[in-house]
């Protein structure tokens, strides 16, 4: 994409000592490529006075030191960098992640059938099928957040979210599946669960997916699923980085 036809983001302060740079107002993977390669441009050629930066689906939270630099300085300075062509940057992983579906493990995959109107056994085929990009990392440790879901699977969330879902959970909502690492709330529909890791505080590395990656699921039955998990509360990556 040349950088004359980028539309220009919009810059946003956020307190006293950060700001957003914000691509677009929806969920977009155009946008969500130039956030991270901004975000790896500042990795690679940092600017005095940056502190933090926080990748988002369609923004970059950058977080500074006022006694630095000032919110003009480097807000000229963003801009300049944000309306660069996107690189192709880092060759980007791709990992295969197992996921028991339905019954316990998936406890609104039925209702999800029966909302879209077919069987869990056509739900689980799409989901499966689908190839998935990582957008972001957010809400709890290891959250994945995936695009790329198919349009057949979009619906709402939950009218009434769980206040607990179970670690490893894969779910659907709105326009996006995600990876839940650890348990939490959630207003997502639960297709089923994984024994991977995304984040695993004692392991090497902490954490296994990151923005960027890309992801497609394959299918194991509860058996499966039950010796991965042993070997991945052991430390284990039983997700499959593929050549």
């Amino acid at each position: 994409m040349a950088a004359t036809t980028l539309p220009p983001p919009r810059l946003l302060p956020s307190g006293d000592s950060a700001i957003t740079v914000e691509f677009s107002r929806n969920i977009d993977d155009a946008a969500n490529q130039r956030v991270l390669a901004l975000d790896r441009t500042l990795a690679e050629a940092p600017i005095a006075g940056v502190t933090e930066t926080v990748p988002t689906y369609r923004s970059l939270l950058v977080h500074y030191d006022p006694c630095r630099i000032d919110f003009a300085t480097l807000g000229e300075k963003l801009m300049a960098l944000a309306r660069r062509a996107v690189s192709a940057g880092t060759k980007a992983r791709r990992w295969r992640v197992p996921v028991v579906y339905g019954g316990e493990h998936g406890i609104d995959l039925e209702d999800v059938a029966k909302t879209l109107n077919t069987t869990p056994d056509d739900i689980v085929m799409r989901h499966v099928a689908g190839h998935y990009r990582v957008a972001m990392i957010g809400f709890t440790p290891g959250w994945s957040y995936l695009s790329g879901l198919d349009k057949s699977l979009h619906m709402p969330r939950r009218q009434n979210p769980r206040l607990l879902t179970p670690a490893g959970t894969i779910s659907i909502g709105g326009v996006q599946t995600g990876v839940q690492c650890l348990a939490g709330p959630s207003g997502w529909h639960l297709l089923g669960r994984t024994p991977v890791r995304t984040y695993q505080l004692h392991r090497d590395p902490i954490f296994l997916l990151e923005p960027g990656d890309y992801v497609t699921f394959s299918q194991v039955d509860a058996k499966t699923f039950a010796d991965q998990d042993h070997a991945a509360e052991a430390g284990g990556i039983v997700a499959e980085l593929v050549a």
